[in-house]
């Protein structure tokens, strides 16, 4: 293909509401191209537009991710690159990317996790997906075997009713794990600061005095919102508020 030929299909692709997947997948490669080429501005352009028309998988969020931090955007690499983790955990290249990310941060806060309450500890140590697996899988073969122990053979029920019993048993911690993963999505919240320099306040108005100033891709905690502001909690306990536009929840 023509680079003339190239361009109008990438404009044309820009240019309409709905994108399909061969459209999509067109997008994804002229934005790679352009990324490999060093015309960032370009990549990133055709990373968001996807975002945007809802092709939002973890190779588009790893993709804007690296074009942001090439860019020196670090709230928006973290961000980008923080959501292409949680869409996929065993992605290593992830965590390669985040490392350089945070490498370049103002901020160097160290958090203690002895601080995390016992649920996040636990979740963040455990994959929601597998956990969902294992209930499910449990649960079901559980119930598949006891429906099965009245067509056995008399000397082999009692196989059945172990497994079953031992199956139906496991169920129950992986349902509470997967509980605690539900608990802890909904109420835990986090987010990355995007603005160069945050300030947060002690109290939720523009003349309190100043606790702390963060700085673009730091990852916070949200504990709470009033007006323009929402409270943030920093990995060492720090809290404090700050303006709402200047972070994005993840």
């Amino acid at each position: 293909m023509s680079a003339t030929a190239a361009a109008l299909l990438l404009s044309a692709v820009l240019t309409q509401g709905y994108y399909t997947p061969a459209e999509a997948q067109a997008l994804f490669t002229q934005a790679n191209e352009a990324y490999s080429r060093e015309d960032y501005a370009s990549a990133r352009e055709g990373y968001e537009k996807l975002l945007a028309h809802g092709f939002g998988g973890p190779d588009v969020l790893y993709n804007l991710g690296t074009t942001a931090l090439a860019q020196g955007d670090l709230g928006h690499a973290v961000l980008s690159l923080e959501r292409a983790q949680r869409a996929s955990r065993d992605a290593d290249d992830v965590q390669v990317q985040l490392a350089l990310a945070r490498a370049r941060q103002l901020d160097k806060v160290v958090g203690a996790m002895a601080e995390e309450g016992f649920l996040p500890r636990i979740v963040a140590a455990t994959d929601g997906r597998a956990v969902s697996g294992v209930f499910l899988a449990a649960w079901l073969l559980g119930f598949v075997l006891l429906a099965l122990y009245r067509r056995v053979r008399p000397g082999n029920r009692t196989l059945v009713a172990l497994l079953a019993a031992l199956l139906l048993l496991a169920a129950v911690p992986a349902g509470l794990l997967l509980a605690a993963h539900a608990w802890v999505h909904h109420t835990v919240h986090e987010a990355v600061v995007l603005a160069p320099t945050l300030q947060a306040r002690d109290l939720p108005q523009e003349k309190a005095r100043v606790a702390f100033e963060v700085h673009a891709g730091l990852k916070v905690r949200l504990l709470a919102r009033a007006g323009g502001y929402v409270q943030l909690r920093l990995p060492n306990g720090l809290e404090g508020w700050a303006q709402a536009d200047g972070v994005e929840a993840l």
